[in-house]
């Protein structure tokens, strides 16, 4: 047994079909409305997240998908059939949550064998699965222990080789890094993103992380009050926003109201620009004006030193505030320090017009 994917030899005989596609999707708990008329494709290999903040709709959709909820309008296929009233375990989808579930008293192996002892598949036979789905996330030696006995990174693994074990076309991740500390998350996204490449698994990953979205996902879907806000790569967010809800909720953004925008600017509508875009100079410095180029009078409100760089809080003398980031050259020079006078200079063409959407 394979827990790879491996790719046709006629790419032209690829199915298409999508691993998901949502039509229409809407559901309510009596007067609210949790997800709003979703119509969204996931590709089948794709890696997906689903990003916003609390009460977004993002996690709803992962349930609708996972047939623990039902939808009030819509539909939902899995590779192109309909199973929009299936039941959860009808579903070739598995699901990894954020606590992970492992049941205490059993060992590792038992624990990723569990789901195949409930379909009936022999002692052997499991616990060979079970111990291959254990290799595949490089645990294969800690198959003994009980859960009690590893750390956070390592229960989460076990979770993902009792998902991926059972072989589903769809694996949905609920926010499964939520609990780790940073230095962890972190390697776990490296390993997490290493692990979908080499399955060849859909993933479908639910974050309200803006920068764990943008690490691991193939295409972002940015959710608010039950909708996709921009859907795209996570460059195509990050760059170009389609809204001043996304600039603000993806990274950091300087949000240009349609009155600044045509003031500063010289346009009309809202614009944003991202704080690594800005440089600044002393005021008063000899530096050749450019055509293409916005230059403002700001002073320092305050500098806070990230370790990479400096993020630098300004305003400017019409009191409009704006951030800039300065990556760290490795000298030993100051930095801007409160209440100095600045130049403040930025490209035309990085400038962002927005949607007047929310």
């Amino acid at each position: 047994m394979s827990l790879s994917t491996s790719a046709p030899a006629d790419p032209a005989a690829v199915d298409r079909t999508p691993a998901i596609s949502l039509r229409g999707l809407r559901k309510t708990f009596g007067d609210v409305v949790a997800v709003d008329d979703v119509d969204l494709d996931i590709a089948d290999g794709e890696f997906f997240s689903m990003l916003g903040p609390s009460g977004s709709g993002k996690t709803t959709v992962l349930r609708l998908v996972a047939g623990f909820e039902q939808a009030t309008a819509g539909t939902v296929r899995l590779g192109g059939v309909d199973v929009t009233r299936t039941a959860p375990f009808e579903r070739d989808v598995h699901t990894v949550f954020q606590d992970y579930a492992l049941f205490p008293h059993m060992s590792v192996l038992d624990n990723v064998a569990y789901g195949l002892r409930v379909r009936g598949l022999g002692k052997k036979a499991r616990r060979d699965r079970a111990q291959q789905a254990l290799d595949t996330v490089r645990l294969g030696h800690l198959g003994a222990r009980r859960p009690t006995q590893l750390s956070g990174g390592q229960r989460q693994r076990v979770a993902l080789a009792r998902a991926i074990v059972l072989q589903p076309r769809v694996l949905l991740l609920d926010e499964p890094l939520g609990a780790l500390d940073l230095k962890l998350r972190e390697q776990m996204q490296v390993e997490l993103k290493q692990l979908q490449r080499e399955l060849g698994i859909t993933f479908v990953f639910v974050t309200h992380d803006q920068e764990e979205a943008l690490t691991l996902s193939d295409r972002i879907a940015v959710f608010d009050a039950g909708r996709i806000q921009q859907l795209g790569t996570p460059r195509e967010i990050y760059e170009n926003p389609a809204s001043a809800y996304v600039a603000g909720f993806v990274g950091t953004t300087n949000l240009f109201d349609a009155a600044t925008s045509q003031r500063i600017l010289g346009v009309a509508g809202e614009h944003a620009v991202r704080p690594e875009r800005l440089r600044l100079a002393p005021a008063g410095a000899s530096t050749d004006p450019r055509a293409d180029e916005i230059r403002l009078d700001a002073v320092v409100v305050e500098t806070i030193y990230l370790g990479t760089g400096n993020r630098v809080h300004l305003r400017t003398s019409d009191g409009v505030e704006l951030v800039a980031l300065e990556q760290s050259t490795g000298s030993l020079d100051d930095p801007e320090h409160r209440g100095d006078d600045v130049t403040v200079r930025f490209a035309r063409a990085d400038v962002v017009p927005l949607s007047t959407g929310s």
